[in-house]
């Protein structure tokens, strides 16, 4: 299944979910990289919905 599937199938928007996903992933600890998967991943408290 691909992420975009994935997110669809959790109720996120696949854009915003990609878009803040990539704006994280630079500073995204390597041991909470499982929270930008779809099914844990929330919006960033600044993120447009």
């Amino acid at each position: 299944m691909s992420l975009i599937q994935s997110a669809k199938l959790n109720g996120h928007d696949p854009y915003a979910y990609l878009k803040d996903v990539f704006l994280r992933l630079p500073t995204q600890r390597a041991s909470q990289i499982e929270d930008l998967l779809p099914h844990r991943w929330q919006p960033a408290s600044n993120a447009a919905p």
